[in-house]
């Protein structure tokens, strides 16, 4: 549709393959005390480590085709499952 992906769309498209599972030491989707320090670090951080990659993640969480605004809506998504 030409449309930005919404959050949870993006999330369950490539996000959800290591934050369902913790698979290379990825915080757990919806474990608030795995997101804690990670939220208090802020919604700015949060969103760049995505963009840039972090540890194991890679840029995008690996998904190229995926806009700024699409990865920064999973970001968003994730950690309102996780507070």
């Amino acid at each position: 549709s030409g449309e930005p992906r919404d959050g949870a769309t993006v999330y369950s498209s490539g996000c959800a393959a290591c934050h369902d599972s913790g698979a290379a030491g990825a915080p757990k989707t919806g474990d608030a005390g795995a997101w804690a320090s990670r939220i208090d670090k802020g919604m700015d951080t949060l969103v760049k480590h995505a963009y840039e990659g972090f540890n194991a993640m890679p840029a995008k969480g690996g998904c190229g085709s995926c806009s700024d605004e699409e990865i920064q809506a999973a970001v968003e998504h994730m950690v309102a499952q996780s507070e």
